[in-house]
């Protein structure tokens, strides 16, 4: 009697009976703004994806309860250790170290799907992805030392490099045009091999490099992540002088984001890098655990998240790659929590842009 009586309060509180929920459940999902108020809200958190069930059907009833009984976390294929995210057209091209993989959640297609286990396309150490206008993936193999491109359903078209074109690839970029590709070369410490790669994507022709290390406008030092604006400017997480820096499409160094330190506006760990349509640009911070808007000047608009040993909405241990998509939505990876968070602009509307209604 005791066994079946659990069972139905189990089921009742996943919402299979009519009950209300627990008040401090309800209260746990209300919404999530950015800045909070009483400031007119930007963004509110949206979810959290974390394996291919979040995509496809949805957990049903019997899995939920067996999570609750188990003290399963996830069903279906989870992330592993994602290293960055890349979206496109509502598919979130997500790289996983340790899944040797780029999983695809098609949210619009209800489907998950895994690139770089065929043989053609194999992927060892999938780091940096990148999307252009027709929603080809770009990968950085950190191992392989090649960028390795496929269509947006993941049938491999070529490589571009190998292993003597970069001494520590980490991260690529492209145009949105698919014309020029900048692979970050992060280099070493005891190397001056600090620069990004440019690259052209019909011939796979080597055009010229950007940057020396150093810490002088124009230099890098351990470049981490790189991105290509909307107004064709190459947007470059230079992680060891905390700082981002902005080059024209030839090298020439435009402006400088950010410096050392804690406070807001300042950086002491940078890792990933995004831009919108506005200009406005995005850096993940892993020791700040959060991510910064700055304008296209450079000046802080905005900081959304909370570093945090437990996990939750908004809450990061290991944030790394960031991308925006042609909607606004952001997404963020924290590695140590296996997720990507999801945010929306508060102007749009839950089901618009290209995700529409999740399942």
């Amino acid at each position: 009697m005791f066994y079946r009586s659990t069972i139905v309060l189990l089921v009742s509180l996943l919402g299979g009976g009519c009950g209300s929920a627990p008040e401090k459940n309800t209260a746990a999902l209300e919404p999530l703004h950015f800045p909070p108020p009483p400031d007119e809200p930007r963004f509110v958190f949206e979810r959290t994806v974390r394996s291919s069930d979040d995509i496809e059907n949805g957990a049903g009833a019997a899995t939920k309860l067996r999570q609750v009984l188990t003290g399963e976390t996830t069903a279906g294929t989870a992330m592993s250790k994602p290293f960055d995210v890349s979206v496109c057209q509502g598919r979130m091209f997500v790289s996983d170290t340790v899944r040797r993989v780029v999983m695809v959640f098609d949210v619009p297609g209800r489907r998950f799907f895994e690139i770089g286990r065929d043989e053609d396309g194999l992927l060892r150490k999938p780091l940096g992805v990148a999307t252009d206008g027709e929603c080809n993936l770009y990968v950085a193999d950190g191992t392989t030392r090649r960028i390795m491109i496929y269509d947006q359903d993941g049938g491999f078209r070529r490589a571009i490099g190998d292993a003597t074109s970069f001494e520590r690839l980490s991260h690529v970029a492209v145009d949105d045009e698919g014309e020029r590709l900048y692979a970050v070369d992060t280099g070493s410490t005891g190397s001056v091999l600090h620069r990004i790669r440019v690259y052209d994507i019909a011939s796979g022709e080597h055009l010229h490099d950007i940057g020396v290390r150093g810490r002088e406008p124009g230099q890098l030092n351990l470049p981490r992540d790189a991105h290509v604006g909307a107004d064709g400017r190459l947007y470059v997480v230079d992680g060891g002088n905390f700082r981002v820096q902005v080059f024209e499409v030839d090298g020439t160094p435009v402006r400088t984001i950010g410096a050392l330190g804690r406070r807001y506006g300042q950086f002491a760990r940078p890792k990933g890098i995004a831009t919108d349509a506005a200009g406005n640009v995005y850096v993940s911070d892993a020791a700040h655990g959060n991510f910064q808007i700055f304008d296209a000047l450079g000046q802080l608009l905005l900081f959304v998240g909370t570093r945090s040993q437990a996990p939750g909405r908004a809450s990061y241990m290991l944030p790394a790659g960031i991308d925006v998509d042609e909607d606004g939505r952001v997404y963020l990876v924290d590695q140590y929590y296996r997720k990507v968070d999801v945010f929306r602009p508060a102007a749009l509307a839950r089901t618009a842009g290209f995700l529409g209604p999740w399942p």
